[in-house]
């Protein structure tokens, strides 16, 4: 295999080897994936970073609004703002909070960060100042990076939190003087996206790049086993908790994912400049890792998208490139093919189609590869695993419906609620061991306790079942089954066959008490087509799904409430009867 862009990763074995009775996918493995990798040739992410600048200097790593920053560009943006860093007296380890959209000064602050010693701690933008201030709090960041646009979110809350020091960044500041000084102007007094705000002591991303520049990076000793990331995980379960990411748990899924990606992009031409998309928030561990630290990896060129709910603006972007890997949720993908726009993108160069964060369904798979030609690769990963677990063959022609198979270096099992392992072809809860698995919850060994298991696997709380040729298959959440009169009913299985119903554009369902039955399925559309009743609804589902998987009660909705990812969020549609 030639992963172009990059050397290969270091292998320690190779596919050919036959499938063995605790790894049966390695038989699904495409020839010359290795069954394992070899995290160790880079002491941290500083060194793969460092390596990605020396040797792709010139290139453009970063395309946002028109402007194209370059490895060279960034690697010089970095030392400088790490360098002012160092200059507010942190210590090696100190955490960093970073509270911005996808704009260029986002992986400027992460290279910054890493290089200075310090942890990246990534904050969701849309956070309401509760969030935010549990989140700071809990973490202990000393100091954040924040586009000026959620300034006032931070004011409310700044108080009560162990942060001395802001850096305000504004959507402008990397597009030149003339440019800069427009978007601001617009983005400030036109679409009102700043509401007022007072951070007397804060300084802005530009001021603190110049200061930076005219003092030296110092360089501190960086061990595999230093924190990297605290990665929040989403609070659905609870309150948030943040998984503690170290430098080697993401070099090991960057290597992973780029071995994983190889069969797909082994038809490149040598030496051609991957394209990815970089739609999905770099906040979140997804586009974190598959798409920044990849892109660092192979030397690819990342598409920044700042805002992915807006389908035209996208899709004028995307039309601007030839994109060769797009890694997405469901609803972005339901979206875009959905768009009028849709084919002023020319997508003859796309070469991975990669989902994640939630379960694809056939019915947007199927009008993809309709459209696109390129399969979706489904795939499945948490925070806790940097993000990705599992994949299906990126030289896959078809869609499988199931999460794949384990990555290199990656087991997995099912368990019963006793931590037993389940017998083939009965569902279990997925546990998961590899080399991107997180080192714990921080601060929470109670909560750490309570997912990992004595010999070292994270029981991820997603239900799964494993086929005959090895592949996994997600059944649901243990929280989100719904129990119909002692019948396991599982929410993605009702939403992958109503969604292939003509006039559904998407759809969920939750559990809800019903006074027979224990618990009743609710289901909530939103229409593609304005005259589907309620009548075709429950006839489709009759000849689709037997008798307690039927919905009880069904509701139109003009939309679904869902996370800035794009996950839907089942719990609100559970908490509104």
């Amino acid at each position: 295999m030639r992963i172009h862009g990059s050397k290969q990763p270091v292998m320690e074995k190779t596919s050919m080897n036959a499938a063995t009775p605790d790894r049966p996918w390695l038989k699904a493995y495409p020839p010359g994936v290795p069954t394992d990798i070899d995290a160790s040739q880079y002491p941290s992410l500083v060194a793969l970073m460092e390596e990605s600048f020396k040797k792709h200097g010139s290139r453009v790593a970063y395309s946002f609004m028109g402007k194209d920053i370059t490895f060279a560009q960034t690697d010089s943006l970095s030392q400088a703002f790490g360098a002012y860093l160092q200059s507010l007296g942190l210590a090696k380890g100190d955490r960093i909070a970073i509270m911005m959209p996808n704009v260029p000064q986002y992986p400027v602050a992460v290279a910054a960060i890493l290089r200075a010693g310090y942890v990246v701690v990534n904050v969701n933008p849309l956070y309401t100042p509760r969030e935010l201030e549990h989140q700071l709090k809990d973490s202990g960041a000393k100091a954040i990076v924040i586009i000026e646009n959620f300034a006032n979110t931070l004011e409310q809350c700044i108080a009560a939190t162990p942060v001395k020091h802001v850096v305000l960044c504004a959507m402008g500041d990397q597009l030149g003087m003339l440019k800069g000084a427009l978007v601001n102007y617009v983005v400030r007094n036109v679409k009102k996206m700043v509401p007022a705000f007072n951070l007397p002591s804060a300084v802005r991303f530009n001021d603190a790049v110049a200061q930076g520049t005219r003092l030296t990076l110092k360089r501190p000793d960086i061990k595999p086993d230093d924190v990297a990331v605290l990665q929040y995980t989403g609070g659905t379960t609870g309150v948030s908790k943040g998984a503690v990411l170290l430098h080697r748990n993401v070099i090991a899924n960057v290597l992973q994912s780029e071995a994983w990606n190889g069969p797909a992009m082994a038809s490149m031409v040598a030496g051609q400049q991957p394209t990815y998309v970089c739609a999905l928030p770099l906040y979140h561990i997804f586009a974190f890792t598959v798409n920044m630290m990849l892109g660092m990896r192979t030397g690819g060129k990342n598409i920044l998208i700042p805002n992915p709910r807006d389908l035209p603006a996208v899709l004028k972007e995307l039309a601007k490139h030839k994109i060769n890997s797009f890694p997405a949720v469901n609803t972005l993908f339901n979206g875009l093919a959905n768009h009028p726009d849709f084919n002023t993108v020319d997508w003859s160069h796309l070469k991975i189609s990669l989902g994640g964060g939630m379960a694809v369904t056939s019915s947007v798979a199927k009008l993809w590869l309709e459209k696109t030609g390129c399969p979706i690769c489904e795939g499945y990963g948490l925070s806790e695993t940097s993000p990705s677990a599992s994949c299906n063959p990126t030289n896959s022609k078809a869609f499988t419906g199931t999460i794949g198979v384990p990555i290199p270096g990656t087991w997995f099992k099912l368990l019963d609620d006793d931590g037993n392992e389940v017998p083939r072809g009965q569902p279990g809860e997925i546990a998961i061991k590899g080399p991107q698995v997180m080192a714990g919850y921080w601060q929470r060994p109670d909560e750490t306790a309570k997912v990992m298991t004595p010999d070292g696997y994270f029981k991820s709380g997603d239900i799964g079942v494993l086929d005959d040729n090895g592949f996994f298959k997600i059944v649901d959440r243990k929280k989100d089954m719904i129990l119909v009169s002692g019948f396991n009913v599982y929410p993605n299985e009702i939403e992958d066959v109503v969604s292939k119903l003509d006039g559904v554009m998407e759809c969920a369902c939750v559990g809800v008490a019903d006074e027979k039955s224990g618990e009743a399925v609710k289901l909530v559309i939103v229409k593609k087509n304005p005259d589907l009743t309620e009548a075709q609804v429950r006839e489709f589902c009759k000849a689709n799904l037997t008798g307690y998987k039927q919905p009880k009660v069904v509701e139109f909705r003009t939309d679904l409430p869902k996370t800035p990812v794009g996950k839907i969020l089942r719990r609100e549609l559970r908490d509104k009867k």
